[in-house]
């Protein structure tokens, strides 16, 4: 069960998604193929970056037949100029076990997608979340960074993390995943979050360190 804090950040965090959310090309699909690759190029890059590359991908490869057919290299080619490498090459062997284990469907249990090399409990409760529609938490950076933030305001293990993200979720957990990762993408970002006008303030553990921090710079900028 919630406790009030909790539901007050639900609530607040799906209005913020309702009115700030991005709107991306993968968010307008529930194709599990297409998910898995959002999701590949989105590790450690910027969405930005990613969007380009992600329609040219699909084109030259639409379905993960069409990917496992082709060769790596080529994989790789079309890939460039995102970076980390090794990527293209895990969705490429990715789709060539799916094709020859579950002929070309990606499976819909966690512990055959965990069971893919280079498919990992992100990317797992992301295709889970949002190309199934499963009621599951997911945890990238940027919601590892609001729930810790948010909820203990210091260091927190990943399994605590975890089971945070799963007592939050509510009926829509869609909207309140995508919003998670939006929150953490855009306001509560990692080098210049933007306490001031966050929604959470009142409920944020880390929010009266953050107000002390922001003090201290303004004045150190006046004083100069």
């Amino acid at each position: 069960m919630r406790t009030p804090s909790q539901k007050t950040f639900v609530r607040r965090l799906l209005r913020w998604y309702r009115r700030r959310g991005r709107s991306l090309p993968w968010r307008r699909t529930t194709d599990p193929y297409r998910i898995l690759v959002s999701e590949v190029m989105l590790q450690q890059t910027q969405v930005e970056r990613v969007i380009p590359k992600y329609r040219e991908f699909l084109r030259r490869y639409p379905s993960i037949a069409d990917l496992a057919r082709a060769h790596v290299r080529e994989v790789r080619e079309v890939w460039y100029p995102l970076g980390y490498n090794i990527r293209p090459v895990r969705l490429w062997e990715i789709a060539n076990a799916v094709v020859r284990r579950y002929d070309g469907q990606i499976p819909a249990q966690r512990d055959r997608l965990l069971a893919l090399k280079g498919i990992g409990p992100y990317t797992a409760g992301a295709v889970l979340a949002f190309a199934y529609g499963r009621r599951v938490p997911v945890l990238d950076t940027n919601v590892r960074r609001v729930l810790r933030r948010v909820f203990y305001g210091r260091r927190t293990p990943d399994g605590v993390l975890w089971r945070l993200a799963a007592r939050l979720l509510p009926r829509n957990a869609y909207d309140f995943n995508q919003a998670l990762m939006d929150f953490g993408a855009t306001l509560c970002t990692a080098r210049a979050p933007q306490c001031p006008v966050c929604p959470m303030r009142d409920v944020c553990k880390s929010y009266p360190r953050f107000a002390r921090l922001a003090t201290r710079r303004t004045a150190r900028r006046r004083r100069v």
